[in-house]
Order: structure tokens, then sequence, then C-alpha cells
């Protein structure tokens, strides 16, 4: 079963990984020039799901790599009010996200991350993907664009897989249907050094790389957590922040605002919040502030499975409100190496249909939760938002209403 892989992000590189421990051939096509062509980056929490999937997938040096680079985590979501008063914690800590050595829940920067995976590959660099064709003999033949020419080069495997992200030329010509739809949710986002000066007036908190919820009684909504971006353990950390609201509540022209006039505008939204809340609004450097327009994959309803089969944000893109995408991802990479150990790589088709049927089920989920956390963060009415406090503020003492917001920690 000589694979194509359409990406060289997260899922892709590890299905690679995965499916050469299974015996089969694999190339890896990427649309940048190079691995230090990248965009700038932060951090992600590496949860069970895709902490198992890399595991099981990775060779030892690999996965002794990715140990090294990364920090443990813990699973906390807190909540504040816009005067950062703590409002209710969601904890979700267990046996297994803290004290598994597989499993427990780690940081660690995404270009990190794709260092440890690169580990033992060889991707080819530089391969536009055009388009695609199934060949006569029951195979896959993958075209790239090469200079002036849409067809300049092509690669003919069993399989084909897309990895190429939520723009995804593999899905737009395998499903076409299957498009993203926009949530009416816009975040501006930005990032702002930690210096002893910001740390002494937030919430420790707020700063230990913990996600952070900061609820105020009206419109809007704000995360914030502190991340090394792209840096070794004992550099420098930023915070990261989003303001999330409706795409009314904001400008028309929004999207054409300089990053400065962005910063200022979510500057005004807090500048009744507390000191260090806006400090931290006010230290942002302008270049890293930016809109981020939020959209997801509608559900996946079933579909016949052929020698063309998607992975990530290719067929499951949601927000980052769930902060769960990296990890499905990294979960589909063994979902689908399972599926060939299970059925055989003799049987393609099989072996595909057994990977879509099982990726369906939990990215269904995982779409669903994320778009909600998204629609909450928007949402405008000021009773139901009152509401949502003050029953944060009954969870944070009472472990009964604890659970059910936000389920038990077993």
């Amino acid at each position: 079963m000589r694979t194509l892989i359409i990406g060289a992000g997260l899922g892709g590189l590890c299905l690679a990984h995965g499916l050469r421990a299974a015996g089969v051939d694999v190339e890896i096509f990427e649309r940048r020039p190079s691995p230090v062509d990248q965009p700038s980056t932060y951090g992600i929490h590496l949860d069970a799901d895709g902490l198992r999937a890399l595991h099981a997938c990775l060779p030892a040096e690999n996965w002794a790599r990715l140990v090294d680079a990364a920090t443990p985590a813990r699973d906390l979501v807190r909540f504040h009010d816009q005067r950062l008063r703590a409002l209710a914690v969601r904890d979700k800590e267990t046996p297994e996200n803290t004290t598994d050595p597989i499993t427990r829940r780690r940081a660690i920067s995404r270009a990190a991350l794709r260092d440890a995976l690169l580990i033992g590959l060889d991707v080819r660099w530089g391969k536009e993907f055009n388009r695609y064709e199934y060949t006569s003999d029951d195979g896959v033949a993958a075209f790239f664009v090469d200079g002036n020419s849409a067809d300049g080069t092509s690669a003919v495997g069993e399989l084909l897989v897309g990895a190429d992200g939520s723009n995804s030329r593999v899905r737009q010509q395998r499903l076409p249907n299957v498009v993203r739809q926009d949530l009416g949710v816009l975040n501006i986002a930005g990032r702002v050094p930690l210096t002893p000066e910001l740390a002494a007036l937030l919430p420790a908190g707020l700063i230990d790389g913990s996600v952070n919820n900061i609820v105020p009684p009206g419109p809007g909504w704000m995360f914030v957590s502190t991340w090394h971006a792209d840096q070794p353990a004992d550099a420098e950390k930023y915070v990261v922040w989003a303001w999330a609201a409706a795409r009314g509540s904001y400008p028309a022209d929004v999207e054409h605002h300089s990053p400065a006039e962005l910063r200022q505008w979510v500057a005004d939204r807090v500048s009744g919040w507390a000191p260090g809340l806006r400090r931290l609004i006010a230290e942002t450097d302008p270049s890293t502030v930016a809109p981020v327009p939020l959209r997801t994959m509608p559900v996946l309803d079933a579909w016949q499975p052929t020698a063309v089969t998607l992975l990530g944000d290719a067929i499951h893109n949601m927000t980052p409100m769930a902060g769960i995408g990296a990890n499905t991802a990294l979960r589909d990479a063994a979902a689908l190496r399972d599926a060939v150990l299970a059925v055989g790589p003799d049987d393609v088709v099989g072996c595909v249909g057994q990977y879509e049927q099982r990726m369906r089920g939990y990215a269904n989920q995982a779409l669903a939760l994320s778009t909600r956390n998204a629609r909450n963060a928007a949402a405008e009415a000021r009773l139901p938002r009152l509401a949502f406090r003050s029953m944060l503020r009954v969870a944070s003492v009472v472990p009964p209403v604890n659970r059910a917001m936000f389920g038990s920690a077993e």
C-alpha cells in the first residue's frame, strides 16, 4: 500500500510514522519550501487522545525528543470576571493526565513538536498539490504545480491522504459539498511578553499555562493563556490573548483595520477592567494583533470510501474554542494506522472505510463542542450571561453543580 500524504503538518507527519511502522511505503509532499518556512506559532496542550496517538505511531527516538521538549500541563480551565475575581474552575485532572507516563497532559510549542515528528522522515518540500486522478489499476495519481505548469510532476500510489489543512485542495475535489461555515464570530488575538511588572498585576492562575476565560457581564469574552513561543523551556514567556465577540459587535470593516486600530478597539472594550488586563492589551505589540474569523465544518455525514481520504483540519476544521483541533488530527493518524493493521494493506478501500467511520464519530463530537463554546462566548444577551456567571459562582463552592456544568473528573 504505497501511500501519498499531502501536507507535512502534525497529523500528516504522525501518520507517516504510524504507517511506516506498519510496513507501509509512505511519501510526504508539502507545499512549503522548507521545514523552517513556517508561520509563527505558539503552543498546544497534548491531551490523552493526542499523546496515545503519538506514542502508538512514533519511533522511540521521536517520542523521547517530544517528551524532552514538553512540560507538564494541568488540565484546568479557570473563569474570572472582568475584575479578575475567581468565578469557577473546571478541573479535569485524573491519574491518567497527571501521573501516567504516556498520557499525562503536556504543553509543547508547535515548532518543537514538528521538529520531533520530522526526525527520520524525508519530506518532498516545495510540492504544491493541484489535483488527483484514479488510475486504471485501482491506484491514485497526485499532480503537483511545477513552475507555470499545473501538472508539472506527479506521483502514484494505492492511497492518497489529504492532510493539507483547512483550505484542503484534496477535500475540495474529494468532498466538494463539505464546506467550512462562518459562525459569525470574530476573535481579535495578540501576544505580549510576560515581564515581571506585568506578572505582578496578574493572578498566578492566569499565567501558569492553564486556559483562562474572562467573562464580563455584557457582550464579549476574553481568553488568556501563557506560552513559550517556539522557544526553549527557559526562554521568555508570552501571554496570548483573544477577544471573542459576535461579528455584528465590531465595525463593519474591522478586518481592514490596522493592527494598532484593532488593539485600541479591544483596549476600549476593557477600559473598566482590572489593571492587569488593561496593561496586557496596552503592552501588546500591534504587529502580533490580527482578526481571526471563526469557521467550522458542518456535521460530517457518511460518504462512500475510496482510495482518497482526509485527516485533521482538511476534514474537521474546528474553532480553537475547545483546544482539541491538533489532538483530533493526531487521533486521526492513529485511527488510520489502526485500520491498516486491522483490515490489512491489501484492502485499501476497506481500511479507509473503517477509519472514516470511526473518525466521523469522534470528530463530530469535537466539532459540536468547539462550535458550542464559540457561540456561547459570542452570545450578547445580558440576562443569560449574568445567569451563567451566577452559576459559575455556585459551581465554585457546590461540587454537584460543578460536576453538572463541567462533568466529572472520573
